[in-house]
């Protein structure tokens, strides 16, 4: 079975404008009511994948989509041998959430999550 696409996210130094911007463009409701500040987008319909706006933890910023895989580091390693490279290694985002980034061999950021 493929791995599918279960979150994307655009993360920008202008968070609280971007979640301005794209909340009143498509009328998504952008909760921000989190430590973070992140935006957890609700889009208000029951087609596609939820999302989110916030804040990089480093660099600029980008607009990437999260993959859901059985290893996150196993992933990683296939990506590198593939000529991918880590961008961020496994880290625990919840108790039952494991994230990583990795880059394709163009440079492109894409999200690896592990768990529910």
């Amino acid at each position: 079975m493929g791995a599918p696409v279960v979150h994307w996210e655009i993360l920008s130094k202008n968070a609280e404008g971007l979640q301005k911007f794209f909340g009143e463009l498509f009328d998504w409701h952008v909760d921000t009511n989190n430590p973070q500040g992140y935006g957890l987008v609700d889009t208000h319909s029951d087609k596609g994948i939820p999302g989110g706006i916030g804040a990089p933890q480093q660099g600029d910023g980008w607009v990437t989509v999260y993959v859901m895989v059985e290893d996150l580091q196993a992933t990683l390693d296939r990506a590198e041998s593939l000529g991918g490279r880590t961008i961020m290694p496994p880290m625990d985002v919840a108790p039952d959430v494991k994230l990583a980034i990795l880059a394709d061999p163009e440079g492109h950021p894409i999200g690896l999550t592990q768990g529910s």
